[in-house]
């Protein structure tokens, strides 16, 4: 159950990462961030909704742990979308993208705090080994070409934070209830906070736009189908795997960039990406055992 729990991440992570291609299509079209970023929260709440009524026999009853946990875990996206943007902003994606991706060291450090899981060399040195590839794959160990500041320190490692309480948010509400319930709850409190932040003419401009169908695509794919495997996957593994494995969303977004996009990927790029698969080949083959 361990290894289909980390497949079901994996699979999740990896259409994360086709929808960070198409969001970078959308913002080259000239589309703020937010906006690109509420609409995929929006289409992804119709998804569970329509799941959520599907199964409404099974779903009606809230329990009060799951709606709070759920509700920290719309606060945990929609905080990792909004800091990485602005990450991106004071610094460079690179740097974001490396920094927001600390968040299995922020996992790791709660479970070990609150005793939910064991401190091992291994789950060290398997978060060891992603970070390098990270760092190798988004070039964020050249620092004569990037200058980071303050403000985009900070905002990168709040992405991270938040990347970490929304795997902990969703990782609590299912041993409380059921997916449809915590994933409705979720995205409704994520669409409420993107929704005060966004620019209300871009919100009402991109319903009629000729980008319409991409935002549609960008919501099918990196919220109704990404969130609907994650939340069944994580129920079947620990929150600090899931967290490891979700690294995988990197590795795709670059591919997409390459394949569709039209990128380049040196030789310790593609070093950075086998060390990352390698890693998460290693920890799903042990966890599964």
């Amino acid at each position: 159950m361990k290894f289909k729990g980390i497949g079901l991440v994996m699979m999740a992570a990896v259409f994360w990462g086709v929808s960070g291609g198409i969001a970078d299509i959308l913002m080259n079209k000239g589309w703020d961030p937010t906006v690109i970023s509420f609409y995929r929260g929006v289409v992804g709440l119709v998804f569970f909704l329509v799941w959520f009524l599907s199964r409404l026999s099974k779903n009606r009853t809230f329990n009060k742990r799951l709606f709070i946990w759920a509700t920290l875990a719309g606060i945990g996206i929609a905080g990792n979308f909004t800091f990485y943007f602005l990450s991106i902003e004071h610094s460079s994606i690179a740097i974001a993208a490396t920094l927001m991706y600390t968040a299995p060291v922020f996992v790791l450090l709660i479970s070990f705090m609150f005793r939910i899981e064991r401190s091992t060399w291994f789950k060290w040195g398997c978060i060891f080994g992603v970070l390098v590839g990270i760092i190798l794959l988004t070039g964020a160990y050249d620092f004569t070409s990037i200058s980071v500041s303050v403000t985009g320190a900070i905002t990168g490692l709040a992405a991270g934070l938040s990347y970490a309480l929304f795997i902990f948010g969703f990782k609590n509400t299912s041993s409380y209830g059921r997916p449809q319930s915590s994933l409705l709850v979720a995205f409704f409190v994520f669409c409420l906070i993107l929704f005060a932040i966004s620019d209300k003419q871009d919100l009402v401009s991109a319903m009629t736009s000729e980008d319409a169908a991409l935002f549609l695509l960008l919501g099918i794919v990196g919220a109704g189908v990404s969130f609907f495997l994650y939340v069944i996957g994580i129920r079947h593994t620990t929150a600090t795997t899931a967290s490891m494995v979700a690294m995988v969303e990197p590795v795709t977004a670059s591919l997409f960039g390459v394949l569709l996009l039209g990128d380049y990927l040196n030789m310790l790029q593609v070093l950075g990406m086998v060390l990352i698969l390698v890693t998460i080949t290693i920890l799903s083959k042990k966890q599964s055992h």
